[in-house]
């Protein structure tokens, strides 16, 4: 790998450190002082977008790999809230991705691009589930924080539910809003 190659590839693992530290900003307007980072929400979206993937016949790597990018365009532009949006009108995800991997290896830049156009388009069933997870994430962290007391949040729940459109993400979704963010703990204990 030539010198250039491998300072690009650097420079895009700092870039995306910072989804470590940036903060989904919709929480902030809900009233959450301290809300999860974007790389925690395209964590567990990832976890959820594999599950839903297989449930559905879809290839869950394939739609893991899309949701754990789905957001990387955020170290650029930030996560504009809904409202802001109204404002400003962000460059599409694949342009800000095209910038992003400018300076890597092809194979790297390719891969990228292509998870991330492949999620933008909704192209295949795993983009479908991964689109899918990206909401159903953001339903479940809107009703544990609602556990935790912040009273706005339930746009975000209705928002998300909404948009959810797999037998198993509506499936799923129905069981997260049915089900206390801490009962798995009670089942455990109880052997079941």
């Amino acid at each position: 790998m030539a010198g250039d190659d491998t300072t690009g590839l650097a420079d895009l693992l700092y870039e995306f450190g910072l989804l470590k530290r940036y903060k989904r900003t919709g929480w902030l307007v809900a009233g959450v002082r301290d809300p999860e980072s974007i790389a925690e929400h395209s964590f567990r979206a990832a976890v959820i977008a594999a599950v839903i993937a297989r449930l559905e016949g879809a290839n869950p790597e394939r739609a893991a790999f899309m949701a754990l990018f789905h957001d990387t365009q955020e170290t650029r532009i930030t996560d504009i809230p809904y409202v802001g949006k109204l404002y400003l009108k962000p460059a599409p995800n694949e342009e800000v991705t095209a910038d992003q991997v400018r300076e890597v290896p092809e194979e790297v830049a390719g891969m990228l691009r292509d998870a991330v156009g492949e999620y933008e388009e909704k192209a295949s069933l795993e983009a479908v589930c991964a689109r899918d997870a990206d909401k159903l994430e953001c339903l479940i962290q809107a009703v544990e924080y609602r556990e935790q007391g912040h009273q706005n949040v339930q746009g975000w729940i209705d928002s998300s539910l909404a948009a959810i459109t797999t037998t198993t993400g509506k499936r799923l979704a129905e069981e997260a809003l049915s089900t206390g963010t801490i009962d798995w703990v009670t089942r455990v204990l109880n052997g079941g």
